[in-house]
């Protein structure tokens, strides 16, 4: 029961950057967010990704894969609007 909720939680956290994704659109600006901040938690998530990837744990390999898809993608929406 836990694991499934673990797995839950692993996809649903990182769906949080979508409302982050379609607000920069909306405004067409991120200049709310900080280069240096998104850069920084960017680099963390691709340096975490091959653990990830290896890890046995599967909420930690799903948690780290979403995150880093989608993390990608607030990345782009703020190189794209800057």
């Amino acid at each position: 029961m836990f694991e499934v909720a673990g797995l839950v939680a692993a996809v649903l956290l990182p769906l949080w950057n979508i409302p982050l994704i379609l607000r920069i659109r909306q405004r067409r600006s991120s200049k709310d967010l900080s280069l240096w901040w998104v850069f920084g938690v960017w680099a963390c998530l691709l340096l975490m990704l091959p653990s990830g990837l290896q890890s046995s744990d599967m909420v930690f390999r799903v948690f780290t894969v979403v995150n880093a898809v989608l993390f990608t993608a607030v990345v782009v929406q703020v190189l794209r609007y800057r």
